[in-house]
């Protein structure tokens, strides 16, 4: 009892402290004319509708004028009516109890003292219903005038940015400069800010060069703001903007009031990189015992900004000597010498020159330009073109005679070249390397192509080129050196692509004094003519298409036919699938079946689409290639490389003859497809606290796309009388499938699920007659792309309207109460019987009657 009367008194103390509040911001407020100004105006703590309406006043002296109101057209001063008609003054409802003033072109007239009222809804007048703001609006007088800044500055020199700026000085009001720069492709990008306050505001990408001093604003009392930027680089250049913003200080915040900018100029860098060039000049053609004499010219447009690194070296690779930005000469021999005879001429001496001298002479030249703080960062490197250097030698007589041992008849067979160097006495320091080649003439054109197929260097290590690499690391071709003067090439099993002609090129290698060694002379053998007199198996492929796609997503499969001849036991074959975009295109490889048929995917890129590829072999010569669910990204020209293989030593395949088909062309008309919306319902009449079902159904028509490259946003809504555009949102389904309701009254519910891809389902349960109305759904559909996968919105759908009908249930209604009533008359009827029963038995005396005698009744009447 004492918590209830707590809770009683609580409620009541709650209710008298309630009281209306209308608020405004605090001022006075400051605005430029010109500039669109906004005043906001709240209530709370009120009693009635939740939407208030407002009125605003404007107070200038004594003289109060009215300037809008959210409810009453005709409220406007008949000064301000053009203005409210063209929503120059316009009110703004934010919320139930939120409006803003707005003034789309403010003037200096507009300032006034405010008042935001609100009319009484509640049941007893309390707090306060108006609130004030003095706004004041001041002329524009802020004028900005850039310089503009110079067009071209070279990398490393200062790019000087001016801004004049003039305006009036108002108290309250703060200046605020920001220099910003916008690139090709890129947005605006603010690089410093001075104000509204006495601090600097840096730019992100350019907080480590003001910390390195390499930015700097210089201010003068004429207004002129010069902001500084050295050590330009070429990342600097682009457009540069000046800003100048007012502001003001509210609420202890900073608020802008106006802001003006304008566009100072281009400015380009020219990077050091592009008039740095670097040449070298001296006597190229030398005997053994002679001074090497090079000189490297270096120039510049700012030669004087550049620090510079020259590194002089032989055949591109090797380092002769070095001389640093700082002046320190490293070299790598005493023979070298490395001067600076002027101003970007640097020499190099080469004293006793040898043989191994002989090469190909570049100047390396390396810019260094100085940042901030000292710091220095490599601005260009440039080599000059080589300058061969030839020194005459004492070539030493010698000759190389080629000869085949051993040549294949037929295929399989193994063939040996030998090649021998004779008059090996004349040398005595010297050592000996041989590279073996090979060469064909091309079918098409008879030119001759010539490959290398290993080499044997100076060490005696075997060096084999990337064609012939595999076939040199698993036995198939050795490359021996026999004797000292005597080199020999084992093919151990000739196939039809090495007949040709074969040559062997034997080189003098010569000690130098760096303790390496140097190619002094070469001599190429004659050409060896290799050849099979039987062929092998010979192979012709024919491409066909067996199932033709037709649209996205059907099924595209091609036949590839092999046709042999002089077939023999043991040969088995391997496919490989080719994809060009158009005639002409790079190939692009898709998968391939090796001699023992494991497929692999080569360069499939769509791994979630790996499982619609397949490759197989239908027959003896022929293999199926399908693609299921095509896309776009699959048209193209189609074709098959069928390779005939045979086992070799070791158990492994040798390839021995391959050949290409035809090309297919995999194309089909693409239609973007359409959608429709349509509704349906089980029933349009219901019962209170029945269920009812409705489905949304989205049908595509034209190119249908795969399943997991659309998606749909389904929203159910309610509108309550027929054709009335006041609707209420029930339910939604984003794309993802996160299911949203829409918070509810009543004792009923709602749920909304997905039966199908397309098919979304609303349920509404335990139905009441606020349930009743015309339902509709929209979906907007989203398509992924098969090219970018990225998602694209298609526009909305609108289904068709239902009616929903929620019968009263009269007998319902009532046979709860009747049922009730009657029981209750029985019940006190019967009690009050019983009642009666029980008080005339037990409660009332029983007197027993006595007849009078008739005698005496007699005697009376004789009487």
């Amino acid at each position: 009892m004492e918590r209830l009367l707590a809770l009683v008194i609580l409620c009541f103390t709650g209710g008298l402290n309630w009281a209306r509040k209308v608020s405004v911001p605090p001022g006075p407020l400051v605005r430029v004319e010109g500039q669109t100004l906004s005043l906001r105006c709240e209530v709370s703590d009120y009693e009635g509708p939740p939407e208030q309406d407002f009125d605003w006043k404007a107070t200038r002296g004594s003289e109060t004028i009215n300037v809008i109101s959210t409810f009453d057209s005709s409220f406007p001063d008949q000064s301000l009516k053009d203005r409210v008609i063209s929503e120059d003054i316009r009110v703004q409802r934010l919320g139930d109890s939120t409006v803003e003033l707005r003034i789309r072109e403010s003037k200096v007239t507009d300032s006034a003292t405010y008042t935001c009222s609100t009319p009484s809804t509640d049941s007893v007048i309390s707090g306060n219903y108006h609130a004030n703001v003095q706004l004041t609006v001041i002329a524009d007088m802020l004028v900005l005038v850039p310089e503009a800044p110079v067009s071209s500055v070279t990398e490393g020199r200062s790019i000087s940015l001016r801004c004049n700026i003039s305006y009036d000085f108002i108290e309250g009001i703060y200046l605020s400069v920001t220099y910003s720069i916008k690139k090709e492709q890129s947005l605006e990008e603010d690089i410093f800010t001075f104000g509204p306050d006495v601090g600097v505001t840096v730019g992100l990408n350019f907080t480590r060069r003001y910390a390195d001093g390499g930015m700097h604003l210089h201010m003068d009392s004429g207004g002129s703001y010069s902001l500084v930027l050295s050590g330009a680089v070429p990342a600097d250049e682009g457009m540069y903007v000046c800003a100048a913003r007012q502001w003001t200080r509210e609420q202890g915040v900073w608020n802008r009031i106006q802001e003006k900018t304008a566009v100072m100029g281009q400015v380009a860098v020219v990077p050091t990189a592009e008039s740095l060039t670097v040449q070298v000049l001296g006597n190229t053609f030398l005997t053994i015992g002679d001074t090497l004499n090079l000189t490297c010219l270096v120039s510049a447009d700012d030669y004087a900004v550049l620090g510079l690194e020259v590194t002089w070296l032989l055949n591109a690779t090797q380092v002769l000597t070095h001389l640093g930005r700082d002046g320190i000469v490293e070299k790598t021999s005493n023979v070298l010498s490395l001067t600076q005879v002027g101003e970007g001429v640097f020499r190099l001496e080469i004293q006793r020159i040898e043989l191994t001298d002989m090469g190909f002479y570049s100047c390396r030249v390396r810019a260094w330009v100085q940042h901030s703080k000292g710091k220095w960062y490599q601005a260009a490197e440039k080599r000059s073109t080589p300058v061969e250097v030839l020194v005459n030698p004492k070539n030493p007589a010698f000759t190389v005679a080629l000869d085949s041992p051993v040549v294949a008849q037929y295929l399989g067979e193994p063939t040996e070249l030998v090649c021998k160097v004779t008059n090996i006495s004349l040398f005595r320091w010297e050592r000996l390397g041989v590279s073996w080649f090979y060469s064909v003439a091309s079918p098409s054109n008879d030119q001759r192509t010539t490959d290398i197929i290993a080499s044997l260097n100076e060490n005696g290590a075997l060096v084999p080129s990337e064609k012939y690499r595999s076939r040199i690391a698993s036995g198939h071709i050795v490359v021996t050196q026999m004797e000292p003067a005597t080199f020999k090439l084992h093919l151990l099993h000739t196939a039809n692509t090495d007949a040709g002609e074969y040559a062997c090129s034997v080189m003098t290698w010569a000690p130098t004094r760096h303790g390496n060694w140097k190619k002094s002379s070469e001599h190429r053998s004659h050409a060896l003519t290799v050849r099979l007199a039987s062929k092998g198996p010979g192979v012709s492929v024919a491409a066909r298409i067996v199932r033709p796609a037709t649209s996205t997503g059907s099924t595209f499969e091609m036949a590839c036919q092999a046709r042999l001849k002089n077939l023999q036991a043991g040969i088995s074959l391997s496919v490989l699938i080719l994809v060009q975009e158009s005639i002409g295109a790079p190939s692009r490889k898709l998968a391939s079946l090796n001699p023992d048929l494991i497929l692999k995917l080569e360069d499939w890129l769509e791994s979630s689409r790996k499982d619609s590829l397949s490759l197989l072999k239908t027959g003896r010569e022929e293999f199926r290639f399908r693609i299921q669910g095509v896309q776009l990204t699959d048209k193209g020209f189609y074709s098959c490389e069928v390779g005939v293989w045979t086992r070799q030593d070791r158990n492994e395949w040798a390839e021995v003859a391959k050949a290409d088909s035809n090309k297919v062309l995999l194309t089909f008309d693409h239609k973007r497809p359409s959608f429709e919306l349509s509704i349906s319902t089980d029933t349009s009449s219901i019962y209170p606290w029945e269920t009812v079902k409705m489905e949304c159904i989205v049908s595509v028509s034209g190119t249908s796309p795969n399943t997991d490259d659309v998606a749909y946003e389904i929203r159910w809504y309610l509108s309550p009388l027929r054709g009335s555009d006041s609707l209420t949102l029930l339910a939604s389904m984003d794309r993802w499938g996160m299911v949203k309701k829409s918070p509810r009254n009543d004792s009923s519910d709602c749920s909304l699920e997905r039966l199908r891809a397309q098919r979304f389902t609303l349920n509404i349960h335990g139905t009441q007659d606020s349930d009743a109305g015309e339902y509709y759904c929209t979906a907007t559909p989203w398509i992924r792309s098969g090219v970018s996968g990225v998602w694209s919105k298609e526009p909305d759908l609108i289904s068709k309207r239902v009616f929903l009908n929620v019968k009263f249930a009269l007998w319902d209604s009532i046979k709860l109460p009747l049922l009730y009533g009657t029981c209750a008359s029985l019940s006190v009827g019967l009690f009050s019987l019983i009642l009666g029963f029980v008080c005339a038995r037990c409660c009332c005396r029983n007197t027993t009657h006595t007849p009078r005698s008739r005698i005496k009744l007699m005697d009376l009447e004789i009487d």
